[in-house]
Parts: structure tokens; sequence; C-alpha cells
């Protein structure tokens, strides 16, 4: 992937939903959402965005919760990526 995200931008690529549930039950792909949870592929080099100092908080490999509705969605090389910026981000799952 050639993608460099910049300033505080991330770019996650999205977990794929579970097609079974931990009882057994094939849940069908219409009636999902699209799960909230990504692993980041990139991270930018942050510094100074908008006047104020901001250090990036995830790193590449990172499993993270982002906000329902932020981001903007890309395609490269057939693989779809989503480019948030790093305050959209609510959480590192550890």
């Amino acid at each position: 992937m050639n993608l460099a995200p910049l300033g505080d931008r991330v770019v996650l690529k999205q977990l794929q939903a579970e097609e079974t549930t931990k009882s057994g039950i094939v849940l069908p792909g219409q009636n999902k959402e699209k799960p909230q949870q990504a692993e980041v592929v990139a991270v930018g080099p942050g510094g100074m965005v908008d006047g104020k100092e901001v250090a990036m908080q995830v790193k590449v490999g990172d499993n993270v919760i982002y906000s329902k509705y932020s981001g903007t969605d890309v395609k490269i090389d057939e693989e779809e990526y989503i480019i948030v910026k790093q305050s959209d981000i609510l959480a590192i799952i550890k």
C-alpha cells in the first residue's frame, strides 16, 4: 500500500464482522452494520495541526474502535480503507 496520511490522520483497515454468533447462529449479511473495529495500517506524523501540537497515540498494528460516522472511505488496489483523524479513534483494543 502506498498511502501515507498527513498530519493527525490515521489509515484503518476495517476488521471483518463475525458471520456466526458464539452460540452458532448464522447472521445474514444484509442485517449487519459494519463493525466499528479496525486495524491501524498507517499513521501520520502528527506535529502542528491547526495551531496545536498533536502527538500520535496509535501505531501501526493497533486494533481500535472508531466513531461510527467518521472518516473517508477509499479503495486502493482492490482494498478498502478508512482515513480518520486521530480524534475520531475512541479506544485501543488491548
